[in-house]
């Protein structure tokens, strides 16, 4: 009988007042194993919600996000990989301010981490190096999702 459990979840973000294109929050959802047939991903302005399963590990992965603030989930990237899920979730109004947190509630939550590999300080985004995100599509090739 295969466990439901909550996967970890690593982001970190960017933000112009003026780029849309560089306004956007980095979501990294560790799911090892799990093939893109078997993973349903809802982006909705105020957040999303993932369920996947892993036949190997006998895993069901579930997660819903409310976010901090809206996201323009037409706009937003994703990028499935053997391990992962990646998101590039374009923030819905332009700001030069960081999100304080990434979901609306104040709570900690024990799933999820700042991803310190992609995270920049607010001062220091003009000199980060952007990550390619030529290999993420759209939402094509997930089912429901075009």
């Amino acid at each position: 009988m295969a466990t439901t459990a909550t996967p970890e979840v690593l982001w970190a973000q960017r933000s112009s007042s003026t780029d849309a294109e560089k306004n956007f929050v980095y979501l990294t959802i560790t799911v090892p194993d799990v093939p893109a047939s078997s993973m349903k991903l809802d982006l909705k302005p105020s957040g999303l919600t993932f369920t996947g399963h892993s036949d190997t590990l006998k895993k069901t992965y579930h997660l819903e996000l409310e976010l901090y603030a809206e996201i323009d989930e037409k706009a937003s990237k994703v990028n499935h990989t053997g391990k992962n899920v990646e998101l590039k979730l374009q923030k819905k109004e332009l700001n030069e301010a960081y999100w304080p947190r990434l979901l609306k509630e104040a709570k900690k939550v024990h799933f999820l981490r700042t991803d310190f590999d992609k995270w920049v300080d607010e001062d220091e985004q003009t000199e980060a190096v952007e990550e390619d995100f030529s290999q993420f599509g759209g939402m094509g090739g997930m089912p429901g999702m075009g």
